[in-house]
């Protein structure tokens, strides 16, 4: 349901926290409103309504479950490198929604963001008007339901913004799934797919075949196809639909070696060896400023998708672009005294990856704080983080999304009595509290921290810490 009325015709576009604002009005999957479907005929008509403004630039697709936000600024920052003026969509934000629609890693000019918000504004009217105005707009129909939802519009403002700006290129990430993602009316000229596993099994399918067949919607008929390492179970479902789709596949691991990888607290080193000639004629040594083996591979990715889709890219670019990546809540150390580092992994695998850089670098004592969604597999998450820490605080990670802490607790604690590693694990369901009692104990005690779980507790992490600066 929606929290206030988007027929409310005095809407006033003065600003684009105002855009956001009337956005805010329309039913969230994100925040855990129930939506009646996840359909791609109402995008589709909206883009036509709006002169299909995802036509504007050449795009390229990124889909998958882990470290499709990271790949996306990737490329986005090696094709600005490059000279290209690039739009760049990702989810979720961590400050504010403004991270979500930029120009490579930054915002638009504000001019942007207003006009295209008048303009979607204006869109969203017409699409309410049409079923009574008798006008076909467009063919086929606009269907019975056609009250827009929240991530329809903002991916269609993400294309006014883009088209606005004259961007050369977009960059874009799937929101759910992906074929059935609102973003998945583009024709790209590269599909881009991360690591699968099992996520969001209310919509997507409650196994790893059924998730990929979801994931491989975005594989569109003759368009080139680059491909994270995959279980095989998904691994075997892309390959399918590439065939179907006559989609030349580049599975990662065929086209690139990755090797000696160095990870280090202030970024990790590594080296890409192309096994293709459509990629690179010689090795190149890279580096990018976040920690971890996997934003090596997230890079590796990055690079082959964007070499794929301009085949003139520049090594020197690919170069720049990684060394001056950013993202934030991507294991980002946000303090030195104490070492407090926040990463936004949601998933077990996520988890993993994380927890095993943060160990390696900072040792297997120090103080976790966690907070996590509805639906997400606390479970799984607490076998993998329970033997890494001394202690645990468990919390609510903020407002924007439903979470049940108190059950969250209830998992950690029962897994670290069976487990009898010797961690203490706490529950204060206040997150500003939590964070406090974090920062106390890390001082005192002399403990390295860590923030993850989620990106909306990363985000209340990171505000919390900006206010004592």
């Amino acid at each position: 349901m929606k929290q206030q009325d988007p027929m409310d015709t005095s809407v006033s576009i003065a600003s684009s926290a105002d855009v956001f604002d009337w956005l805010s009005r329309f039913i969230n999957i994100e925040t855990g409103q129930f939506s009646t479907s996840l359909r791609l005929d109402r995008m589709e008509v909206l883009a036509c309504l709006a002169g299909h403004p995802e036509r504007a630039a050449p795009v390229i697709h990124i889909a998958g479950s882990k470290g499709k936000g990271s790949v996306t600024g990737m490329i986005s920052a090696i094709l600005e490198a490059e000279g290209f003026r690039t739009a760049r969509y990702t989810s979720p934000h961590v400050t504010e929604y403004r991270e979500r629609i930029t120009q490579g890693n930054t915002f638009f000019d504000e001019a942007i963001y207003i006009q295209a918000g008048r303009e979607l504004v204006s869109i969203e009217a017409m699409l309410r008007n049409t079923p009574q105005s008798g006008i076909r707009y467009f063919d086929p129909p606009a269907p019975d339901d056609t009250e827009a939802s929240f991530f329809e519009l903002l991916t269609l403002y993400f294309f006014l913004c883009a088209r606005l700006a004259r961007c050369d290129v977009m960059v874009v990430e799937t929101g759910l799934g992906g074929r059935l993602d609102a973003t998945n009316i583009v024709d790209p000229l590269v599909s881009v797919i991360t690591l699968i596993e099992l996520e969001h099994t209310e919509f997507l399918g409650d196994h790893l075949g059924a998730i990929a067949g979801e994931k491989a919607g975005i594989i569109k008929a003759g368009k080139r196809v680059i491909l994270a390492e995959q279980a095989h179970e998904a691994l075997e479902v892309f390959k399918k639909t590439a065939a179907a789709c006559h989609a030349p596949l580049y599975y990662l691991p065929e086209v690139l070696d990755l090797q000696h990888i160095q990870v280090s607290p202030r970024g990790t080193a590594f080296r890409i060896a192309a096994k293709s000639q459509d990629l690179f004629p010689s090795p190149l040594e890279l580096r990018i400023p976040i920690p971890g083996e996997i934003q090596a591979r997230n890079a590796a990715l990055s690079l082959a998708a964007a070499k794929l889709a301009f085949p003139r890219l520049k090594a020197a670019s690919i170069l720049q672009g990684l060394q001056d990546f950013s993202l934030p809540a991507r294991f980002e150390r946000i303090m030195d005294a104490p070492i407090f580092i926040v990463d936004g992994a949601h998933t077990p695998q996520s988890v993993e990856a994380c927890v095993d850089t943060f160990s390696t670098l900072y040792g297997k004592q120090g103080l976790l704080i966690f907070g996590c969604a509805a639906g997400k597999d606390a479970v799984s998450m607490a076998k993998i983080l329970i033997p890494h820490f001394a202690q645990i605080l468990i919390t609510t990670p903020g407002t924007f999304k439903v979470s049940f802490p108190q059950l969250v607790y209830d998992t950690f604690n029962a897994e670290a009595r069976f487990l009898g590693k010797g961690c203490l694990v706490l529950y204060i369901p206040n997150t500003g509290q939590a964070i406090e009692k974090a920062l106390e104990q890390g001082r005192e005690r002399h403990l390295p921290l860590l923030g993850t779980g989620s990106f909306y507790l990363a985000a209340e992490i990171r505000n919390k810490i900006r206010s004592y600066a």
